[in-house]
């Protein structure tokens, strides 16, 4: 596995509608239409699975052109990737991006993302924060420790070397995507992804991106209690087995 740099790849009007970016929301009234905006002009298809959300985050999405799905329930974010993912294979996508609904990705972290993978150098390409220096430098101290631990524990289970197991941003085509089945609803989902793609086979490399913390972001997705699940969720896992 390599880490590629940013760079902005040229990609065909075919290639464009081959892509399906999957975004995952729950309880995102306040940010989901700025992370929408944001990535319409990249000309893809957005498909956005609404896991059960109390508030407003289903009518902001069906004011935009993009694909709105719904949880009755909210069953967790692994499951709402898996439900995008599903429908984004069922109406021909080759190749898939999945993206966050609380404003931390960028959308112009997507085309370089893609690069490797529509040029056949692997299947999954995965981001990672830890190698971007603003990232890297405004990662909360609790959070950075659990997620070097969720990374060490990976880098165990799986035999892959990541530098960042939980960001969300990643390409795959969909060769990837038909072989990756989504079975933990929560958090972990992030680590079973990488225990598939050993298994599988699958080529993967890392590409640096941006993670945006803001008072948002940090509030809603990045508590410490919600970074400690994950190691809980993995941990349950590896014990079941």
């Amino acid at each position: 596995m390599r880490t590629l740099s940013k760079k902005t790849p040229m990609m065909s009007q075919r290639e464009r509608h081959n892509v399906w970016i999957v975004v995952a929301a729950f309880n995102e009234a306040q940010a989901i239409a700025g992370v929408l905006r944001s990535l319409i002009p990249l000309g893809h298809s957005i498909v956005v699975v609404d896991d059960g959300s109390s508030d407003d985050t289903t009518a902001a999405v069906r004011q935009l052109p993009v694909h709105s799905l719904r949880h009755p329930i909210n069953l967790g974010q692994g499951a709402a990737l898996q439900t995008g993912i599903d429908y984004a294979l069922h109406r021909g996508a080759e190749f898939l991006v999945t993206f966050d609904a609380d404003g931390q990705h960028r959308a112009e972290d997507v085309p370089p993302l893609l690069q490797p993978v529509l040029a056949g150098e692997c299947d999954v390409a995965l981001g990672t924060r830890f190698r971007h220096p603003e990232s890297r430098t405004a990662i909360p101290p609790v959070r950075r420790i659990v997620l070097r631990l969720a990374t060490r524990f990976t880098r165990l289970t799986s035999g892959i070397r990541v530098t960042d197991t939980h960001n969300g941003l990643r390409a795959l085509n969909r060769r990837a995507a038909e072989r990756i089945r989504i079975t933990l609803n929560r958090m972990a989902h992030a680590s079973e992804i990488l225990e598939q793609i050993s298994r599988q086979r699958l080529r993967i490399q890392e590409v640096d991106v941006r993670i945006v913390y803001d008072r948002y972001s940090t509030r809603k997705g990045q508590r410490s209690l919600n970074a400690l699940n994950i190691l809980v969720d993995l941990l349950q896992r590896r014990l079941r087995r």
